[in-house]
């Protein structure tokens, strides 16, 4: 059956061509072929405001069952991508990363890897285990995320109870290239 993903990415990786090589990489034999449905938003709507925004993201979220996170150059650094990677966790979507650098832009040119967004997103985890709170690296340290409150999330483990765990700790990250994404993709969102 075929997963419903939601893609998070800069909208220059679009403009670039290398967020779409990865959306569309399988579909001209159409969904059940590609294995996946594309749950994205695009930039334009981001010229509506927070709250309209947000609830914008959480309707296209709600019918999603995995995130992946598009990471070009500056994708760490965009609002809207890390609420869409915290909600993402929030509402227990698989999440998980893939480097788009490597891929040829329109220029035909490739980029070195972009910094990893789940490193400079984390949870401090609740003393009972059973609930995080969102942070974010910003000024050279860790402080708490201000477009989401704490949420509900599976018991943890005793050693993560009363924790800060970057994001990284949990999610897994691969390169389109050298992972050859064409045809693990369907594997990575299993």
């Amino acid at each position: 059956m075929a997963k419903r993903v939601y893609f998070a990415f800069h909208y220059q990786d679009v403009i670039d061509f290398r967020a779409n090589v990865v959306r569309k990489h399988n579909f001209l034999g159409g969904v059940e072929t590609a294995g996946y449905y594309d749950h994205s938003i695009w930039e334009e709507a981001k010229k509506t405001s927070p709250l309209a925004l947000k609830r914008l993201i959480n309707g296209e979220l709600e019918n999603s069952t995995v995130t992946a996170v598009l990471i070009g150059t500056h994708t760490w650094a965009r609002r809207w991508v890390r609420y869409e990677i915290m909600k993402s966790i929030e509402r227990g979507n698989k999440v998980l990363g893939v480097h788009i650098n490597a891929i040829k832009g329109k220029d035909q040119l490739t980029k070195v890897d972009g910094p990893n967004p789940f490193d400079n997103l984390g949870v401090e985890i609740s003393a009972d285990g059973i609930r995080a709170t969102p942070t974010e690296w910003t000024d050279g340290k860790w402080v708490y995320y201000s477009d989401l409150n704490s949420f509900t999330i599976p018991l943890q483990a005793v050693a993560n109870r009363g924790q800060h765990l970057p994001l990284s700790h949990w999610l897994p990250v691969y390169d389109w290239v050298a992972g050859q994404g064409y045809q693990n993709f369907s594997t990575w969102i299993s």
